[in-house]
């Protein structure tokens, strides 16, 4: 039963064929765990999946019943495409956004409302993530945000502001920005939320760990590969023309990146670890 002391909330979720379904079932099975449960799961299918996944969300789709929103696209468009076509069918004002190979910490939606709840100004609310390795469970990093809405805005310039996979923001406000850039291969979140921003979103950060992030070889691949790097400098060359960003805030994150893609993948998941996830 949704527990009526906080605004009732909608998962929105996607998944492709390339997803692993031992991972979506974690992620699953964290989501259900909550301790203040969700009121729907909105989940896209982003193109044709193969059988095991499917298999994953015909059990799951059992478990979870009329909660589950499950829509399936004909052919892959990416995930903001993705996105704006969940966001459209959530109900509720509050959206959570998660990743189909994340694990969500059991409190992770009760921490989140109580401070929507007493903080009611606020639109768009994340926080920390734990990066461990996939493979055996091993902690590898915590990202840090900014906790504030004065320093959210001045990280925003250069670098990614919140963890896209703890995020909660109002759908209202999302919509009225035009949802996410379907243009955009990658880096979809990090303009989303700087668009948010700009139109006047206040943003915070719980400083505490919301979500494990699964890190694998794909995960440092898809760092430095050439269509993120490409990805990367757009965002920030958008941001810039938009005003929100100054010339050297463009050059040095966009130097930094092109170094990251001409760099080993060793030295790549050093940097993450050591300086990357710093804040």
């Amino acid at each position: 039963m949704q527990n009526t002391k906080f605004q009732p909330y909608s998962i929105l979720m996607s998944v492709y064929g390339g997803d692993k379904p031992e991972y979506l079932k974690e992620c699953l099975d964290s989501l259900l765990a909550q301790t203040v449960p969700f009121d729907e799961l909105v989940l896209v299918c982003d193109g044709p999946l193969n059988a095991s996944l499917d298999n994953m969300i015909e059990e799951y789709g059992v478990i979870i019943g009329d909660k589950l929103i499950l829509k399936r696209l004909d052919e892959n468009k990416g995930t903001a495409f993705a996105a704006n076509v969940g966001l459209k069918l959530c109900k509720n004002e509050l959206i959570m956004k998660m990743d189909p190979d994340d694990v969500c910490l059991p409190e992770r939606a009760q921490m989140q409302l109580e401070f929507l709840a007493s903080h009611p100004g606020i639109d768009m609310l994340g926080g920390y993530i734990e990066e461990f390795k996939s493979s055996t469970g091993e902690h590898l990093s915590t990202r840090k945000t900014p906790v504030q809405d004065i320093d959210i805005r001045r990280f925003a310039k250069r670098r990614t502001p919140f963890n896209n996979q703890t995020l909660i923001y109002k759908k209202s406000l999302a919509m009225r920005i035009g949802g996410y850039s379907d243009d955009l291969i990658r880096c979809e979140d990090y303009d989303f939320m700087v668009r948010m921003l700009i139109y006047g979103a206040k943003g915070a950060n719980l400083p505490q760990t919301l979500v494990k992030y699964r890190v694998d070889e794909a995960n440092l691949a898809r760092r430095r590969n050439y269509k993120n790097t490409s990805s990367f400098i757009t965002v920030r060359r958008k941001i810039h023309k938009l005003g929100y960003s100054g010339l050297s805030d463009l050059i040095i994150p966009c130097i930094a990146q092109v170094i990251l893609f001409l760099t080993p993948s060793f030295f790549t998941g050093l940097l993450y670890k050591n300086i990357l996830r710093r804040y």
